[in-house]
């Protein structure tokens, strides 16, 4: 062992508890952040004091920022409502002393809320709000007596115009009129005194009182001068010995009552004479006072209410200085003008404050809408606009009214949150847009790549492709102004470097195509049509259309560019053909004459016409046939004689050939005699005669040759071949052709046409016969049809002879058999029991063939309507079989 010492262990140093543990529950001694953080908010919900909140956020910030952010936040908050505090208690004892004021002024109370949002008082918490109220409702208390005073002006007018009409009319009605008059003045000075009474009064505008008084005053005066002459009047209607009334209808109608002539003329007081004044200085002053009156006449005929005011203001101080030098006259007009100002002063206020009114209702009126839906943001956002507009229309020709903007911008406000949702989920929209149109030129510009990696281009996908990227783009949502700006050549670029490689190869194209059309030019304008050339040129030029697509206007000018040519080849050739078809017309003049004939037998309707016209069509055939065979004929001869001497001149030149042979030619081979003919065993035929020649004139051993490849040993399979052609006559030209064939067809649905309409009226008049009892209207056996022979009519005639006897039930039922048509249903078991008879009677003829003994056995019998149905349903089918 060894002899050192022992080391002494040295005790752990214990860590000394953070005073601020104890306060804060163990947060300064927490091991964890997160367990720090909890603490203090627990010690937060305590609410402890302003100064133990910074001695602990002073000593936690320098240890744990995260957990000292609440303390922070805390501290913040108390300073903040600490702030408002001295805010609010500012703001509070101005609006206490604009309340306790005995004169509130309504723009001082507008500025204090304005001011005090601006200064960020809690206008929403008390007692800021319960002031907001108070100052608001004395506002709109004080602008209630002001617009009330504007009526009761207006109605001032009104009244004192009611006297002046009454003036005008005979003095009994106004002495009528003037118990209620009486009253309605009564009221308007109660209602006057009532607003100078209201304790507001004090605080509306200095002009309002002015004008109550002076409308006070002006109704009095005439109202006084009213009743004075009133009362003249009626007493000088009593006593003539009493002084007339001022009022000159009064004075006239009294005067008529008198039996006095008219003298308000000759006793009206004359106006005192003018002292004489310079003629040079009386035209200056009425030249300056007509200056400012028609200045004034024109604002107030415009309706401009300030500048109305001022060129009132300028008209009175033109007539302290030259009032004195105009007339009469002139001084009126002066006066007129001035009170028309004073009026729509007043009148532009009233109407301004309507208009504000309405602005606030409509205000008001746009999120409480009668639907219940709230109209769109866009909407929403231009009405406002359009609103706020009118409102400055207002104000620019009128004084302010600061209670009902007051009311309107509330209500502005609280229908633009609606706007500002809007454009929030706009902005939202916009960037998503945005997003979506930038993975989309990422997506274009991968494609680009790819495109230009691959080894063989389609290029008709390609463009299709680039047409779905550009419809994609367009309906890639909306972007602001300024985004669209941004993204816009970025795009553009992309989709030049995509296309780059499209376009070159619609360039290459485009040349070739252009070079196709040349070709095109020169085949067009060739003296002959080469066919197979055009089809070879056709067909690259759709081999080309279909690789390579071009804008589709492009194309189509391109591919009429190339078609134009060939097309007026083929017209040339087309009308050469014309050409000779036309002179060939000469020939099918007579069908096509024959034709024309048979339509217009058609029309008529008559059958003997058409059956007459269609043999003069199937003559005129027959006779272009036998002309055409026998120009056939004389070509066939040409042909033959051509033939001969092409022979002959075959045999010399085998004979100058064979000129060194030692053989000498061999003899032409003599005819065989017939010894059988094949006869003609067709019914009809006679045997003697040879059967007629195959197809086209050629026999057995021709048909033979011709199957085997190496055709006729000369040219009499050729002749015989002209033969039968010629015996079946040229080909008709085009329109006679066209023209026979529709009038031969016109014909034949005429005539079944005519002959249905004859057998209804056959059966017709069958059925009248029957109903009558009369054989003479029985129609002819042609009428009826081939199938009604003679003896079958004769047997119907005596039937309808013979008086009428029982229904032929069975018969009936016989012919509906027989002509399988339906049965009424109350005779269905009757048929069903007579087919089941049938049946067991096998031997007995068939309804089928018996029939027209039937329809006698019905005929014999009597007429009725069910009946006369019922055999004419039978008969209709029975007659056509």
């Amino acid at each position: 062992m060894s002899d050192a010492p022992e080391a002494t262990p040295v005790p752990a140093k214990t860590s000394e508890p953070h005073p601020l543990d104890a306060l804060t529950g163990g947060a300064f001694s927490a091991a964890t952040s997160g367990e720090r953080s909890a603490r203090i908010r627990e010690w937060l919900a305590t609410q402890p004091a302003t100064d133990k909140l910074q001695e602990v956020f002073k000593e936690l910030s320098a240890r744990d920022k995260g957990a000292a952010r609440a303390v922070r936040e805390r501290l913040d908050e108390i300073r903040r409502a600490q702030g408002q505090a001295a805010i609010a208690a500012e703001w509070q004892a101005k609006a206490e002393a604009l309340l306790a004021a005995a004169q509130l002024n309504i723009a001082d109370a507008l500025a204090w809320q304005r001011d005090a949002a601006k200064a960020g008082a809690p206008l929403s918490r008390e007692p800021l709000s319960q002031l907001k109220a108070q100052l608001s409702e004395r506002v709109k208390t004080i602008e209630d007596l002001q617009h009330r005073v504007q009526v009761q002006r207006e109605a001032a007018v009104l009244l004192a115009q009611r006297i002046e009409v009454l003036s005008t009319k005979p003095w009994q009605d106004a002495q009528n009129a003037l118990e209620a008059l009486t009253a309605d003045v009564g009221r308007w000075q109660e209602q006057a005194q009532a607003l100078t009474g209201d304790a507001a009064w004090s605080s509306v505008e200095a002009r309002f009182p002015t004008q109550l008084e002076s409308s006070r005053s002006q109704l009095l005066v005439v109202w006084e001068a009213f009743q004075s002459a009133l009362a003249l009047t009626a007493a000088a209607a009593q006593d003539a010995s009493a002084p007339l009334p001022p009022v000159p209808v009064w004075a006239d109608e009294l005067r008529q009552a008198r039996g006095l002539p008219a003298e308000a003329a000759a006793t009206a007081p004359r106006a005192p004479a003018r002292p004489k004044v310079d003629p040079e200085v009386r035209d200056k002053a009425m030249q300056a006072v007509r200056e400012a009156l028609g200045k004034l006449e024109q604002e107030t005929a415009q309706g401009h209410g300030k500048a109305s005011a001022g060129a009132a203001t300028a008209l009175r101080a033109v007539l302290k200085v030259h009032g004195r030098f105009i007339d009469a006259e002139l001084e009126r007009k002066v006066h007129a003008a001035l009170v028309a100002a004073g009026e729509l002063e007043g009148w532009q206020r009233w109407s301004a404050d309507q208009l504000r009114e309405d602005l606030v209702a409509r205000a008001e009126a746009l999120l409480a809408r009668p639907d219940g839906q709230a109209l769109g943001g866009r909407k929403m956002q231009e009405s406002l606009r359009q609103l706020r507009e009118q409102w400055k229309q207002a104000d620019q020709g009128a004084p302010a009214n600061h209670g009902l903007w007051k009311k309107f911008d509330d209500a502005c406000n609280a229908a633009h949150k609606v706007v500002e949702a809007w454009l929030e989920k706009v902005r939202a929209e916009g960037a998503e847009h945005r997003a979506q149109r930038m993975a989309l030129i990422e997506e274009l510009n991968q494609w680009a790549q790819a495109q230009a990696g691959a080894a063989a281009a389609d290029w008709k996908a390609a463009n299709r492709a680039l047409h779905q990227f550009g419809e994609r783009w367009r309906s890639g949502g909306h972007v602001s102004e300024k985004i669209y700006a941004e993204l816009q050549p970025l795009w553009k670029q992309a989709v030049a470097t995509a296309s780059a490689p499209l376009e070159a190869a619609q360039k290459a194209s485009l040349q070739l195509r252009q070079a196709m059309i040349a070709e095109a030019e020169a085949l067009g304008a060739a003296a002959t049509l080469r066919i197979d050339a055009v089809k070879a040129l056709q067909q690259r030029w759709q081999a080309e259309a279909q690789t390579v697509p071009l804008d589709r206007r492009q194309e189509q000018k391109l591919w009429d560019a190339f078609r134009k040519p060939i097309d007026e080849a083929f017209n040339r050739k087309t009308a050469e053909r014309e050409r000779g078809a036309a002179q060939m017309s000469a020939r099918d003049r007579a069908v096509l004459d024959a034709s024309k004939a048979l339509e217009a037998a058609n029309a008529t309707g008559d059958a003997q016409q058409i059956r007459a016209a269609m043999a003069a069509l199937e003559l005129a055939l027959k006779e272009q046939a036998g002309q055409g065979a026998a120009a056939a004929s004389q070509q066939n001869q040409a042909e033959g004689q051509a033939d001969q001497v092409q022979a002959a001149t075959k045999t010399e030149a085998k004979t100058e050939a064979g000129e060194s042979a030692e053989a000498p030619a061999r003899p032409a081979p003599a005819a065989r005699p017939v010894v059988a003919v094949r006869g003609d065993d067709r019914p009809g035929m006679r045997k003697s005669e040879p059967a007629p020649q195959g197809r086209g004139g050629r026999g057995g051993p021709e048909r033979r040759d011709t199957r085997d490849g190496r055709g006729p040993r000369d040219g009499a399979g050729r002749g015989r071949e002209r033969e039968g052609m010629a015996a079946r006559g040229p080909r008709l030209g085009d329109a006679a052709f066209r023209a026979q064939r529709e009038a031969m067809e016109h014909a034949q649905s005429a005539l079944r046409k005519l002959a249905a309409q004859a057998h209804g009226e056959a059966l017709t008049q069958l059925m009248t016969a029957w109903k009558s009892r009369d054989a003479g209207q029985l129609p002819s056996a042609q009428e009826l049809g081939g199938k009604v022979s003679a003896s079958v009519r004769t047997a119907w005639s005596q039937a309808l002879s013979q008086a009428a006897g029982a229904t032929a039930d069975q018969a009936l039922l016989r012919l509906e058999i027989a002509a399988e048509v339906p049965t009424p249903a109350d005779q269905l078991a009757a048929r069903r029991a007579l087919q089941l008879q049938m049946l067991t009677r096998r031997n007995d003829p068939a309804p089928a063939d018996t029939w027209a003994q039937d329809a006698a056995q019905v005929l014999a019998g009597a007429s009725d309507d069910a009946s006369a149905r019922r055999l004419q349903a039978a008969l209709k089918v029975l007659l056509r079989k």
